[in-house]
């Protein structure tokens, strides 16, 4: 047998070593690849919190009640008893047309409406001792109304001819001076109840199933400074702008403060009852064409797109009210280079402290 000299032996051994020192190399940096394909993501948990819904609105204070008074006959402007600013009762004379000729047609119609009215009575007492035909009876009844009817016509429009204040209120405009002539149905004077205002305010469809008539508000009007005043929704509007998804409600003053006058800028602060609700930080919440979802982490640490559907948005929370659970977690940063099935690693989780659990102010 041949023998071989130790320094071969040594170069033989170094030959072999050299690739499984590679080899091991290798799979510490497949370890290390593996290691790095985990994605970093800080989480938060859904939990449900007793929260109530706060958000300002802004508005306009108008008149519940505003007329605008029109003329029903033609005719020239004798005289108006009112100006601007001015305030009126029920039933008070604002405006007087000249009923000169109208009165002369309604006399000479009282006078065939008597004239009609004695000949009727005469011809009844004739037809009553047969004297006189029927046909000749039932004539002058037939004038007899007809006169009736023309009298009660002339005497219509000559009320018209004097206009009188519907409600008590102010003369908010008045377009018209004695001496001018005003066709039919001429816009002449307005009139407001300034004893009821309104501020007529938008809100989300989301929120109006949480507000009914009656519940209270407060009404900020910023040219009388700082104080709130109370108010309450009057009405709800029944019908929803599909392009704006926002309603209508009317909040009423009550009472109507000192010095408040319809066109006011005013704020409206709404609030609902505290409720249960699912809630997790809106920084969570995805939208893209397919609609809303969220990452959630599943018990693998591996995420999972879920679609959801979300409700009220309070201060820096969303309400979630369909496809999430209580306790389930979701990704709240992290979302670049995030995809479905992704392998996470957490480094934070967000919890809700005593304070944020009181309630929430809506900021939109």
């Amino acid at each position: 047998m041949k023998s071989f000299s130790p320094k071969f032996l040594l170069q033989i051994f170094m030959l072999i070593s050299i690739p499984a020192v590679l080899v091991a190399c290798s799979d510490d940096t497949g370890k290390n690849k593996k290691t790095a394909a985990s994605h970093l993501v800080e989480a938060a948990t859904a939990r449900y919190e007793s929260l109530s819904y706060v958000a300002d609105r802004a508005g306009s204070l108008r008149a519940i009640r505003e007329v605008k008074i029109f003329n029903q006959a033609e005719g020239r402007i004798k005289e108006v008893t009112v100006r601007q600013g001015d305030s009126v009762k029920t039933g008070q004379v604002l405006i007087r047309l000249d009923d000169t000729l109208l009165r002369a047609q309604w006399d000479k119609a009282a006078a065939n409406l008597r004239q009609a009215k004695r000949d009727a009575l005469r011809l009844k007492k004739l037809k009553k001792k047969q004297l006189i035909a029927e046909e000749i009876y039932l004539k002058s009844e037939t004038a007899y109304e007809v006169a009736k009817a023309e009298e009660r016509l002339l005497s219509t429009r000559l009320g018209y001819m004097t206009i009188k204040a519907p409600f008590p209120g102010k003369v908010a405009a008045r377009k018209i001076e004695p001496g001018d002539v005003a066709p039919k149905h001429t816009h002449l004077l307005t009139i407001v109840d300034p004893s009821e205002l309104i501020s007529d305010v938008q809100v989300s469809e989301l929120v109006l199933p949480h507000l009914k008539v009656g519940d209270s508000a407060s009404i900020r009007i910023d040219a009388l400074g700082p104080e709130s005043f109370a108010g309450k929704i009057l009405r709800i509007y029944p019908t929803v702008d599909p392009q704006t998804r926002l309603g209508k409600i009317e909040v009423t003053l009550d009472p109507v403060p000192a010095k408040a006058q319809a066109g006011q800028f005013n704020r409206v602060t709404l609030s609902t009852g505290e409720k249960k609700r699912l809630v997790i930080p809106f920084m969570a919440l995805r939208r893209d064409r397919a609609g809303e979802y969220l990452y959630l982490i599943n018990d693998e640490s591996r995420v999972k797109r879920l679609a959801v559907k979300s409700g009220l948005r309070l201060s820096d929370k969303v309400e979630i009210t369909e496809g999430l659970a209580e306790n389930d977690k979701v990704v709240i940063k992290g979302f670049l280079g995030l995809g479905d099935g992704k392998k996470v690693k957490q480094v934070g989780q967000k919890t809700a402290t005593p304070v944020e659990q009181q309630s929430g102010k809506d900021s939109g």
